[in-house]
């Protein structure tokens, strides 16, 4: 689960503010029970318990799940994020392009693979052919096993203007066939084909719904990802503000007409649970794959 600074996320933090409340998280990261077995084990009456549960599941961190005449709780989230609004640099002018993710323009993928579109899927998955297919243009989230995926964006900077930072927003998450919340995989970025980085995507979530997934994707399929920033500057590279790797824009080539970027799981990466990148009108995030110059 995902959550933001903002009203949206408020029910998940009230149902968190709760020492009781955190107790059933606890109880229930060990095993499935009943109002009745979780109420013992709080030493609470089964009404109290009952109301802690209810606001835990309306909060979408526990499911509510019937067996026989017994109400069970089952734990909903493995993982919870916190994201904070993006800083922002003023004294920076900014060159920024936004990328569907269907307009790449190169690729090299292995099943599981596919794209989906705003009201379906586009050709047929498992099928890399289908990545050459002209609606590929349309697409919101494209998934892969293997291999990566390129794009270009063009380089606006004028003559005079000089590289400050280079920003990358995209929304990722690893790719397992349907889904699977605990599935650990390298993905590496590339910028102007030199290796930047690698970041551990911890699954692919399905857990809740994404914000803005449309309602014809199935529940138990790829929802949501994690948004990434990686900010390359002139004394290396930090992912989410946090540092990264010592690559600096001088390790760069920033005279071409374009900047690649690509997104890939390598041969020898220690973790391969593929990629699936989500896209304006998919996930969690309604944007594109946004590349941002800030210069002076």
């Amino acid at each position: 689960m995902q959550l933001d600074i903002s009203d949206n996320s408020l029910p998940v933090y009230k149902a968190l503010a709760n020492p009781l409340r955190l107790k059933i998280i606890q109880i229930l990261s060990h095993n499935k029970l009943n109002v009745k077995d979780i109420a013992s084990e709080l030493n609470v009456s089964n009404t109290i318990t009952l109301k802690h549960l209810q606001i835990l599941a309306d909060a979408g961190i526990i499911a509510f799940e019937k067996s026989g005449h017994n109400k069970i709780s089952a734990l909903k989230v493995d993982n919870i994020y916190v994201r904070f609004p993006e800083r922002i640099y003023p004294s920076f002018d900014v060159h920024e392009t936004n990328i569907p993710v269907g307009h790449y323009t190169e690729f090299s993928v292995e099943p599981s693979c596919g794209l989906a579109g705003p009201n379906d899927y586009i050709g047929k998955v498992d099928n890399p052919a289908y990545f050459m297919d002209p609606k590929r243009i349309q697409a919101g989230m494209i998934w892969f096993s293997n291999g990566f995926i390129e794009y270009q964006s063009p380089n606006y900077l004028a003559q005079n203007e000089h590289l400050e930072m280079l920003d990358i927003s995209v929304e990722l998450g690893s790719e397992f066939p349907f889904s699977n919340n605990v599935w650990p995989s390298d993905i590496t970025f590339y910028v102007n084909d030199v290796e930047i980085g690698t970041w551990t995507s911890e699954g692919d979530f399905s857990d809740t719904r994404g914000k803005y997934t449309p309602d014809w994707v199935p529940d138990n399929v790829n929802q949501y990802g994690t948004q990434k920033i990686l900010r390359i500057t002139d004394h290396g590279t930090y992912l989410d503000g946090q540092p990264f790797t010592p690559i600096s824009l001088s390790d760069i080539d920033i005279s071409s007409q374009t900047f690649k970027i690509r997104f890939a799981i390598k041969n020898d990466a220690a973790n391969q649970g593929g990629c699936t990148i989500f896209g304006k009108g998919f996930g969690n995030y309604d944007q594109d794959i946004n590349l941002k110059m800030f210069y002076s």
